[in-house]
């Protein structure tokens, strides 16, 4: 079994930090491909919002479910790679940006859809990592 780290460990900040880069880096260049017009729906922020909490319900499930969970996995993918990947600050932004430019309805929309869609992308994750631990053998129940 792997000891846990110490939540301020520097091997720990480091599992972070790496994944942080890693996870902001994607981030970063999937807004600068699929960039939003102004005074658009911010549909790239919602998509990578959305992504990003499927893959954290599927991921802290497996981990969850494992005999022996890996607690550097969840360091460096969940806190680290899919913290920065997934932004919650981005969203906060664009709802002001949109309120501000007039547009109160589609801020509204933004705010809505992104809650919902992010928590619906939890439960859909959590539900395949469900089926993907039991598939891999995984004895714990989260």
């Amino acid at each position: 079994m792997t000891p846990e780290p110490h939540p301020l460990s520097a091997g720990a900040l480091a599992l972070v930090a790496a994944g942080g880069a890693v996870g902001g880096l994607a981030r970063y260049g999937l807004g600068r491909a699929f960039p939003t017009a102004p005074n658009a729906f911010p549909t790239t922020t919602l998509v990578i919002n959305v992504v990003g909490a499927f893959l954290l319900g599927a991921l802290l499930t497996v981990l969850a479910r494992r005999s022996t969970p890996d607690h550097r996995l969840r360091l460096v993918l969940g806190v680290g790679a899919l913290g920065a990947f997934t932004t919650f600050s981005t969203l906060a932004v664009d709802v002001v940006r949109l309120g501000r430019s007039g547009r109160p309805g589609l801020a509204l929309a933004n705010a809505t859809v992104s809650v919902v869609a992010g928590i619906a992308a939890v439960v859909a994750g959590h539900r395949v990592g469900q089926i993907g631990a039991r598939a891999r053998g995984g004895t714990r129940a989260p």
